[in-house]
This record gives C-alpha cells, structure tokens and sequence, in this order.
C-alpha cells in the first residue's frame, strides 16, 4: 500500500518534474540545435498529457477513497514514466525511447479512461444489483415480491383543485 500510495502523489509530481528533467537532460548529453525544436513541442505536451492522465487516475472513486492508484496503475505509468526518464539522456538510443515515450502516452491514456469507464460501470452494476435485492426483499413502498402496487387507497389523502371560470358575453 505504501508504494502505491507514494505513487498516486508521485504521478502529479511526475507533472512537472519529467519535462523539466527533459529539459536539464537536454542542456546536460543534448548535442543537436534540432532538438530544441523537439523539446519546445515535447516539453509542454509531455506536461499536458502527464497532468491529464494523471486527473484520470485520480478520478477513479476507489483511487480518491484509497488516496492510492491499482498495482495496474503503477505497472503501466511506471513503464511510461521511465521511458520519459530514459529520453532524457539522450543518448544513442534516445530517438527509440523519445518514439516508445509517445507511445506510452497513448497506452496510458487510454488505459486509464478504460479504468474510469469499467470501474464507473462496475459501480453503477453493484447499486442496480442492491436496488433489485431491497425490491425483491419486499422492501415498504417498492412494490415487493409479491407484485403488489400502491393504489391511491394507500397513497395517503388526495386534495383535488377543480377551477370554475366563467365566461361572460359582452354587450355592447
């Protein structure tokens, strides 16, 4: 629990500090004038795209109550935030990881808009199933199992508005 604790705040954090890391990975193994026309596109979505996930996860009712994400959560974020780390060193093989990075981000993206979805539907399944067993139980006022229905005999005093107009002719 305690790592996935830490990684629900780790994931917000992640934010801002893998772009800046992009960043100082640049000015420290960076060696090309082409990639700081990169990172002035890479930077801003990676911080985007991190944010929006990010909210995603948090959105889930079970991660919100937890205050910590699934094991799922941190297998994929995980793998998507080292990538980002390793695109920041810029090596030989950081054109490779820069492509595997977006494609994490996809996956992530997605991956975590599947959660809030099933997770959401999984909810919604449970109440439906809690309210057909309190019908079923016969609970008052629900109509039971029995297949009885309120009449208006038992809904209580029924007050009846009835409005009279008139119409009246005029003479000229």
């Amino acid at each position: 629990m305690l790592i996935r604790r830490g990684f629900y705040r780790w994931q917000f954090a992640a934010a801002v500090v893998l772009p800046l890391w992009l960043l100082i990975g640049y000015a420290i193994f960076g060696s090309s004038g082409w990639g700081v026309l990169g990172l002035m596109f890479a930077t801003p979505i990676a911080f985007i795209t991190l944010g929006v996930v990010a909210l995603i996860v948090a959105a889930r009712p079970d991660v919100r109550q937890d205050r910590a994400v699934a094991w799922s959560d941190v297998a994929v974020l995980g793998v998507w935030h080292l990538l980002i780390i390793g695109a920041g060193f810029y090596g030989p093989a950081g054109i490779t990881l820069a492509v595997l990075a977006m494609v994490g981000a996809i996956v992530a993206f997605w991956y975590a808009v599947w959660r809030l979805v099933s997770d959401g539907a999984r909810r919604v399944r449970a109440t439906m199933d809690e309210y057909e067993r309190i019908v079923a139980a016969g609970a008052p006022g629900a109509g039971g199992a029995e297949g009885r229905t309120r009449s208006a005999e038992d809904a209580g005093e029924v007050i009846v508005v009835r409005e009279e107009r008139r119409w009246e002719q005029r003479r000229d």
